[in-house]
């Protein structure tokens, strides 16, 4: 079994700037800076013949690249408890219409549906018993937070390794986006 995930990864210098925001929250277990990225779509614990299909099914998918920006930040709860801080994306009819791309792609691969809406984020911090009045301070001193623009310019497959300090992310395959002639 691999668990996997469609993603776009962030440069280099759009992580650097992340990094810089990552911190003052009590109960917050930051994302490592080289393991930034913004999830197209989980796909979870698969048989390797499925990894094969998926990436096959990938491969085949022509999409032109795009600019993104990162802009403001939020937080994802459960019952009132905050458990994800993240950066938000500017809306982008692009990246909705790449996420679309590869939800029909792997559809037709034989994965089923998300039924869960794209929300379309870069996780900072998964969040533990924080307290809220530092969880309002973090995204009050962050709200203006802005990176980018920058091109995204391919997608990746991942595979992803749960450990207890976090997970770890490894690039399974990555695939180019046209860019636009001059």
């Amino acid at each position: 079994m691999i668990r996997l995930f469609v993603g776009v990864p962030v440069p280099e210098d759009v992580r650097l700037r992340l990094a810089g925001i990552c911190g003052g929250v009590p109960g917050a277990r930051w994302v490592a800076p080289d393991s930034f990225h913004l999830t197209l779509r989980f796909i979870g614990d698969v048989n390797e013949d499925i990894g094969d299909d998926v990436h096959d099914a990938l491969s085949f998918m022509r999409f032109p690249a795009f600019e993104m920006l990162l802009s403001g930040v939020g937080h994802f709860d459960t019952a009132g408890e905050v458990r994800v801080l993240w950066a938000g994306v500017e809306r982008n009819r692009e990246l909705a219409q790449l996420q679309r791309a590869v939800e029909s792609a792997l559809v037709r691969a034989g994965l089923p549906r998300e039924e869960r809406r794209f929300s379309p984020h870069v996780t900072l911090a998964r969040v533990q018993d924080a307290p809220l009045v530092r969880v309002s301070e973090f995204l009050a001193q962050n709200a203006l937070f802005r990176a980018g623009p920058f091109t995204v310019d391919h997608f990746t497959l991942f595979s992803s390794f749960r450990r207890a300090e976090g997970p770890i992310y490894r690039a399974e395959a990555e695939y180019p986006l046209a860019l636009q002639a001059a």
